[in-house]
């Protein structure tokens, strides 16, 4: 039993190809039933040692079925084949032109999204539950390693066109969760919640795979568990205080009050999508209502989302450059601050703007986030920092792509190389944040695509501009979906015109149905 992260059960079977002895037994520690240690070989020069290890949540039977069925041969060159196959078939569902090292960098990404979420059931099924119980999968899929706080905003979407069997397979997973544990996923390791990161962000998850036809077999219960998630209180979710005062005053909630209420406003929006698609009015108008809640927290004086306590009065003294983060008591924050979570609005771009009090103020504010210094001390989670814009973390990924939503397309071009040629380097160290889970990497991938969904259940994409020649999307059912980059260069990095399957195309966004039924975008560049 093992406490990394979460305490879980791990079961194990280690088998070697040659015999060996016991050179020395060593101490146990706290909580390990496996006795330790130190084997000897006995080898002749140039002769080497195999080793296959198995794993299992369910109990030691579990690991050796896999020993058995997975792997009961010793040809590590045949594993290495099939591996090799494997890899490749997943990373052939993108095709892409450019020179060695935009290749290099977009399979990388590529790579990285796909290491996870990871399937921990037996291949019998079985499985340990949230709750320590037993279950079998009915897919023999059972999904955990799910980051929820990063991957929903652009992961979990690209799975959704890339991989969209898999995406049904995870979103099983998470309602299994729910039924196990109480509530949907928030951040899952080797399928036990950790309680990390806020919000509830399986809910958007679950409602775009839902919108865009994925949960087929029974949604009532998939919205049964996005309901309870968000009414029943838990740890980092007090819906009773949400609920009383429109938002998380920071002396009652005294950890990321202001985070915490702009992130749960954009899971309740998701709700409400999914309440009116199952006709649900009266849930509809409920979740909508809490939807608006982060107008609650903007603050016209400095047109920043400000720490407010329970009588209604502005946190002073007012700091808009302190960064926060859970360990730190008192942060309004998660691993940021008032400059990058000011624009944590996905679902109301509009209304964004609005409360700045036009298009002029909100682009002149945005403009300033990517100019001003940071003030005062650092923090290891925000990094990749162009201004106050921190491509190293993950609330600021959509807000590059405002600039187009605000009528300035060419700025966000523009952000998009900057971002490309200064956070994302072919070499060990070339990220400029962590890649939590694939969500750093989805957003290399799709912005080379020249689109990306600032609100993700919308299955919309706001165009940027394509950093790649030329890709070819494989997608379900045998369809492609080419995109072409014409006159792409250094210099020509801005988008003249768009043209869909040959017809000329003017919207601001790209719909999910448009890429998944098949055909050619392509971009005139200058």
């Amino acid at each position: 039993r093992v406490r990394g992260w979460v305490a879980r059960y791990f079961y194990y079977m280690i088998v070697f190809d040659r015999p060996y002895t016991v050179k020395k037994e060593l101490p146990q520690e706290e909580g390990e039933k496996a006795k330790r240690f130190i084997l000897e070989f006995d080898l002749k020069e140039g002769e080497s040692v195999q080793v296959k290890v198995a794993l299992s949540t369910v109990g030691i039977e579990g690991a050796k079925m896999a020993l058995d069925k997975e792997n009961p041969g010793w040809n590590f060159e045949s594993i290495k084949a099939e591996t090799n196959g494997k890899w490749n078939d997943m990373l052939s569902l993108v095709e892409v032109e450019g020179t060695e090292e935009e290749k290099m960098n977009f399979y990388t990404s590529m790579y990285h999204l796909f290491i996870q979420p990871t399937n921990i059931a037996d291949i019998d099924g079985k499985y340990r539950g949230a709750n320590d119980s037993i279950f079998v999968s009915s897919t023999g899929y059972y999904y955990s390693t799910f980051s929820l706080w990063d991957t929903y905003r652009a992961a979990h979407p690209l799975y959704t066109f890339l991989v969209p069997e898999r995406a049904g397979d995870m979103v099983e997973s998470m309602i299994a969760h729910k039924e196990a544990k109480g509530f949907l996923p928030i951040w899952t390791l080797w399928g036990k919640e950790n309680y990390c990161m806020i919000g509830n962000h399986a809910v958007p998850v679950i409602v775009d795979a839902y919108l865009k036809g994925l949960i087929t077999s029974d949604p009532e219960r998939a919205y049964a568990a996005i309901k309870e998630s968000l009414t029943l209180s838990q740890l980092n979710s007090d819906w009773e205080v949400y609920d009383k005062y429109g938002y998380y005053p920071f002396d009652i909630i005294e950890k990321e009050s202001v985070s915490r209420t702009l992130e749960s406003a954009y899971d309740d929006y998701c709700a409400a999508l999914m309440a009116q698609a199952l006709g649900k009015e009266e849930d509809y108008r409920f979740f909508m209502k809490r939807a608006g809640y982060y107008q609650n927290l903007f603050d016209k004086q400095t047109g920043m989302m400000r720490g407010k306590d329970s009588t209604g009065s502005w946190r002073v003294p007012f700091n808009m450059f302190s960064l926060s983060h859970a360990s730190s008591h008192g942060g309004d924050y998660t691993e940021g601050n008032a400059w990058q979570y000011t624009w944590h609005v996905q679902h109301d771009v509009p209304g964004l703007i609005q409360l700045f009090g036009g298009e002029k103020p909100f682009l002149n504010k945005l403009d300033s986030l990517f100019t001003v210094k940071l003030e005062g001390e650092s923090l290891a989670d925000v990094t990749g920092l162009i201004g106050q814009y921190a491509h190293g973390n993950e609330p600021s990924h959509h807000v590059t792509y405002l600039y187009a939503l605000a009528g300035r397309p060419e700025r966000t071009q523009e952000l998009v190389r900057e971002i490309f040629d200064t956070q994302y380097k072919n070499k060990p160290d070339g990220l400029c944040g962590n890649d939590d889970c694939g969500q750093m990497s989805a957003w290399y991938m799709l912005s080379a695509m020249g689109f990306y969904p600032v609100d993700p259940v919308s299955a919309e994409y706001v165009f940027g501009a394509p950093q790649l020649p030329k890709m070819t999307l494989h997608l379900a059912d045998g369809k492609t979906f080419t995109i072409i980059a014409e006159n792409l260069s250094k210099e020509h990095k801005y988008v003249d015109s768009i043209t869909l399957n040959g017809e000329p195309y003017t919207k601001k966004t790209i719909s999910h149905e448009d890429i998944v039924k098949g055909g050619t975008l392509v971009y005139k560049m200058k």
